[in-house]
């Protein structure tokens, strides 16, 4: 064989070495970037996701308010953001779903437009492989692994709220309080525990009665045109309207001024939301109280989507901060008011 010079061996090794030291700084390069690897299958912190956002419609001020958080938030994180509308109709939020699957997004974030029937398309969405994650409303699946975490309001919690104000109010009034009562869209989450937890206060006052209780399907028009019949039937017999949103509220409140009764004093309002137009209600003396339910946390759900994604363990139900306020406290806090 023939042998290797001194210094033909010595440029030898320095090659080899500088090729040694080449691969483990492109192998280290890989495995300790910006992104830190999920460990779930998902993507990597950091990267910019596309995530699907299917809104129930677009109700109510409060909705309105919800929609512009999250689209805001996935944007100023850099995201891409697929919208859609669902309009208040659930086969239109299947759609939107199915859609997000086929353009094989990071993640769907839904509100349901009600709590049934989503097994089919979650399931689907799971076999994909894509997280999904409810805002502000739930679903009544018996498969949980279906979603990762609901984010959004105690929605019993703000009905015992309402019902609690009202036995406070009312504590000294002698015979019957008769309630007439503005419930949301039928079958969803939030109509279905507001009713509940407003239920269960009032049932150990036996004086506080619901004599009427209507969908009013979270909108002005329909909560105006609802409040109409009410009076109709029972004129002055009614003491007090629970509306599950502030939006019915305020339709309501057009149907009472019309037919000649003061809102606030003939007939006490309460609604829940929290709407800027709850607060003008209020200030004029036309609404009592509204239970706040925070539409802001966007950002709270990006931050929820990219902590699933790096691999983190997320609960399943977060809840949002919320507060409830009365007819004194509008004038002041109204120029505060965010949406």
């Amino acid at each position: 064989m023939k042998k290797i010079g001194k210094g033909k061996a010595f440029i030898l090794i320095v090659m080899a070495l500088m090729l040694f030291l080449a691969a483990c700084s492109s192998s280290g390069s890989e495995g300790n970037t910006d992104n830190k690897d999920t460990g779930s299958g998902g993507t990597k912190s950091g990267d910019k996701l596309v995530i699907g956002f299917s809104q129930v419609g677009a109700e109510s001020e409060w909705r309105t308010a919800n929609t512009k958080s999250m689209q805001d938030a996935i944007k100023d994180a850099g995201h891409e953001l697929k919208f859609s509308d669902a309009q208040q109709k659930q086969e239109n939020q299947i759609k939107a779903i199915r859609s997000f699957i086929a353009q094989k997004v990071d993640a769907i974030v839904f509100s349901p437009v009600v709590e049934t029937g989503f097994e089919t398309v979650l399931q689907e969405a799971k076999d994909a492989g894509i997280p999904v994650f409810l805002a502000d409303r739930a679903v009544d699946i018996e498969d949980d692994s279906l979603w990762v975490t609901f984010l959004g309001s105690d929605f019993v919690e703000e009905g015992k709220k309402a019902a609690n104000w009202l036995v406070e109010e009312t504590k000294d009034v002698k015979g019957d309080v008769n309630i007439v009562e503005l419930q949301g869209t039928v079958g969803s989450a939030p109509a279905i525990d507001r009713k509940e937890g407003f239920e269960e206060v009032i049932k150990e006052h036996p004086n506080l009665k619901i004599i009427k209780s209507q969908t009013g399907d979270f909108t002005r028009a329909k909560g105006k045109e609802v409040m109409e019949a009410f009076l109709k039937s029972e004129g002055d017999n009614i003491d007090v309207l629970y509306a599950h949103n502030d939006d019915m509220a305020i339709g309501a409140i057009q149907a009472i001024e019309e037919y000649g009764l003061k809102p606030g004093e003939d007939i006490k309002i309460i609604g829940v939301d929290a709407v800027k137009g709850a607060f003008e209600a209020m200030a004029a003396g036309k609404m009592n109280v509204t239970v706040e339910c925070n539409p802001l946390f966007g950002p709270q759900m990006v931050d929820l989507i990219e902590a699933h994604l790096a691999g983190e363990k997320i609960e399943k139900r977060v809840a949002v901060e919320e507060s409830m306020y009365t007819m004194d406290q509008a004038e002041e806090l109204l120029p505060t008011r965010q949406y």
